[in-house]
């Protein structure tokens, strides 16, 4: 069973950055390598929202248009890892960040880590 883990959150300054690591593990019938890769986040009292994405083999990614030229996403199949690097956060990016798995019609989450943004 694929078990997700994300990690790196914590409090910052608006304008400041944190690195968010999704660890992958419970891979069997197929490798890390065959699951596209999303980042979401959850602001308080609002629905999860779309930030980024990355394609099995890393090469190419997709961005919500609000974090364009700030994030970027990335992934090391070798570790079954995936990142997202985030640069200028803004008060309102303060939330609960997921990561997801997705193969074909199923998609599996991690448990969130929790990014605070304070002025």
């Amino acid at each position: 069973q694929v078990h997700l883990v994300e990690s790196g959150g914590g409090v910052v300054q608006p304008g400041g950055s944190l690195r968010l690591s999704c660890a992958a593990s419970g891979f069997t019938d197929f490798t890390f390598s065959s699951y596209a890769m999303n980042w979401y986040y959850q602001a308080p009292g609002r629905e999860r929202e779309f930030v980024a994405a990355i394609t099995r083999a890393g090469d190419n990614t997709v961005y919500a248009d609000s974090v364009k030229g700030r994030f970027t996403i990335s992934r090391d199949n070798a570790k079954n890892m995936m990142y997202l690097q985030m640069n200028g956060l803004e008060l309102e990016e303060a939330g609960v960040y997921y990561c997801s798995a997705v193969r074909g019609s199923r998609e599996c989450w991690g448990k969130g880590t929790q990014v605070t943004v304070c002025s």
